[in-house]
């Protein structure tokens, strides 16, 4: 188990148990006649996906912009603050608390007045998806950056090393998994925070496609969103995955 996240990849166990599940789905919606408005079968959805692909592919542009706008602000500045905490515990005190407070609040209720301080253009969704991407990786990163071996930071004290010299060479590095398990919640969480936040203010994007398809009662539209945005996240954390094995090959559970 890597620290502070969820150890490996979806491997070969992974879709295995995925196919198994579409199978037992498309066999359970046709042995028990279930309507198509309460529970399309997966072959539907995938019709539907290929059938509204324009649509589809044209609304999950501007989800994608907030997604990776929001996970590269978010993260940024978790990481950054997380420096901060580590060489100003004062600052620690101070600031952590607020940070907590403010993931307390739920996203629905912060979003409109992210929408009227910010307008109804890419800011407040991209707000919205850094706020949701934020704190597991602050978090992660002040503890992977405290959580350095004595004899280390001991050696580089010995040698008169900076601080800086003490962040880049020793804190960097060991903190490396526990940025990487942060990543990975990350991934997930930006684009359906970017989601989140188009469900108000918005026309464009695969939340207000949601909304939309709700309203119109286009129930197989509406899987085959939810569907693409499934896809998005994942292909998010897969990519998060690819780079950690680039970044940290040494370790080999990844």
């Amino acid at each position: 188990m890597r620290p502070g996240g969820v150890s490996g990849s979806p491997g070969a166990g992974g879709l295995l148990g995925l196919a198994v599940l579409l199978a037992a789905w498309e066999a359970g919606v046709a042995l028990f006649a279930v309507p198509l408005y309460l529970l399309p079968p997966p072959s539907t959805i995938w019709w539907q996906v290929v059938r509204d692909w324009p649509l589809l592919w044209r609304n999950a542009q501007p989800t994608l912009v907030e997604a990776v706008g929001g996970f590269v602000l978010g993260n940024g500045v978790a990481v950054l603050l997380a420096a901060v905490f580590v060489h100003a515990p004062a600052v620690q005190r101070a600031v952590f608390p607020v940070a907590i407070a403010l993931r307390t609040v739920p996203l629905v209720a912060l979003t409109p007045l992210l929408l009227l301080w910010l307008g109804t253009g890419y800011a407040p969704k991209i707000a919205i998806a850094a706020l949701i991407s934020f704190f597991p990786t602050l978090v992660n990163m002040t503890r992977g950056l405290a959580a350095l071996d004595g004899q280390a930071l001991e050696l580089m004290h010995t040698m008169s090393a900076s601080r800086w010299q003490i962040l880049v060479k020793v804190r960097w590095p060991s903190s490396l998994p526990y940025l990487f398990s942060a990543l990975k919640i990350a991934a997930t969480s930006s684009v359906l925070g970017a989601v989140i936040a188009e469900w108000i203010g918005s026309d464009r994007g695969l939340g207000y496609l949601v909304v939309a398809a709700t309203f119109e009662f286009r129930i197989a539209r509406l899987w085959a969103t939810i569907a693409v945005v499934s896809a998005l996240a994942l292909a998010g954390y897969l990519l998060v995955v690819a780079a950690e094995r680039l970044v940290v090959p040494w370790r080999g559970d990844v």
